[in-house]
């Protein structure tokens, strides 16, 4: 089983120096670089990836600024990607990395494991494509990748599954370590997909793998999740003045989404009706209010169910922090899951065309 594994590596290698993508993280291998780029494709493809990158590199170009930013200014530059606890845990590590490391970028696998939010996959990625070290990187597309090739039917979700995979690997990784994980996350990523359509036709490892062999691909990988979905309902209020000022509030610094701003928001659903009594609970009175739309945003654990709520209110209390909606895009960090009330805002009735 060893030796039909460590077949897949100069095949795989000499499809990888003809066919990679030009990404602008591979422009060269600088570990900031390439850290930045791997947290940011954690949980996010790689054209979404793009532009955030782009940009977070042209706010943030080193590990210096990075621990300099203000989290609220790091929050907003990270909107839209969600999970944000990545960057609260880069601008964690890049502070250690400046106090620590005399801002030098650790490089070893070992160091790089120290490092807040920086797990197995990330370092043995960082370790391999920037320091050349003989480490794995093994994420959701070389579990696939692997599985697939050996024909395994192990459950991929189990650390187990992960742990063997991993061992296998490091048995028979090559010389060339960076260019060997690149390019199995790349097979992964553009050829053996996920959902049991991978381009077998396209593939340079298909005389190497068992699923092709034994039409196995859509059976494999195996994943079976234990943990049920928790689900949560909520009345979310776009609260406005008639000087067009928006409501919204600090959430607590620990917990889901903790430190990012959002909507006023009450667990359950309200109907139209209620908004009235529940406004008297802030210390607000509404001269209008209609229904925005129902939404759904789903995280780690736990699907939110929304309902939303477009309200003019006739006075602003000191519960809640008004802002421009200028000063909302620019300045405070909102979550996707409020964003999608507040599309279009300045198309509404209640803001005309201001």
């Amino acid at each position: 089983m060893q030796e039909h594994l460590a077949d897949i590596v100069e095949p795989l290698m000499k499809w990888f120096e003809t066919n990679k993508r030009e990404l602008p993280w591979r422009a060269d291998r600088q570990p900031y670089h390439i850290w930045i780029s791997e947290i940011m494709l954690q949980q996010t493809r790689i054209e979404a990836v793009k532009k955030y990158y782009e940009k977070f590199m042209k706010e943030l170009p080193d590990v210096e600024s990075l621990s300099l930013i203000s989290e609220e200014k790091l929050l907003k530059l990270w909107e839209g990607l969600g999970y944000y606890s990545r960057a609260k845990n880069l601008k964690k590590a890049a502070e250690m990395i400046m106090q620590e490391y005399d801002g030098a970028f650790p490089d070893s696998y070992e160091q790089l494991l120290k490092l807040p939010g920086i797990g197995e996959y990330t370092a043995g990625a960082i370790a391999s494509i920037c320091f050349n070290e003989k480490v794995t990187a093994v994420d959701g597309n070389v579990l696939r990748v692997i599985s697939r090739v050996l024909g395994s039917k192990k459950n991929v979700l189990l650390p187990e599954t992960k742990k063997a995979i991993t061992q296998k690997l490091t048995e028979m990784i090559p010389e060339q370590s960076g260019i060997f994980n690149e390019a199995l996350m790349e097979l992964g990523e553009i050829i053996c997909l996920p959902n049991g359509t991978p381009e077998c036709q396209r593939c340079p490892i298909q005389s190497n793998c068992i699923s092709y062999k034994e039409h196995l691909t859509a059976e494999i990988p195996v994943r079976i999740k234990k943990l049920k979905r928790k689900k949560a309902e909520k009345t979310v209020l776009l609260l406005i003045t008639d000087d067009h000022r928006i409501a919204i509030e600090k959430r607590t610094e620990k917990g889901l989404l903790s430190g990012m701003y959002q909507l006023p928001n009450v667990d359950g659903f309200y109907t139209e009706e209620e908004l009235p009594l529940l406004l008297q609970e802030c210390q607000l009175t509404a001269a209008e209010t209609s229904f925005i739309k129902n939404a759904k945003h789903t995280f780690t654990h736990i699907d939110w169910y929304m309902k939303g709520y477009l309200v003019t209110v006739r006075e602003k209390c000191s519960r809640f922090l008004w802002v421009s909606p200028q000063e909302l895009s620019e300045q405070y960090p909102l979550p996707t899951a409020f964003q999608t009330f507040t599309k279009n805002l300045f198309q509404s009735r209640f803001l005309g065309n201001h």
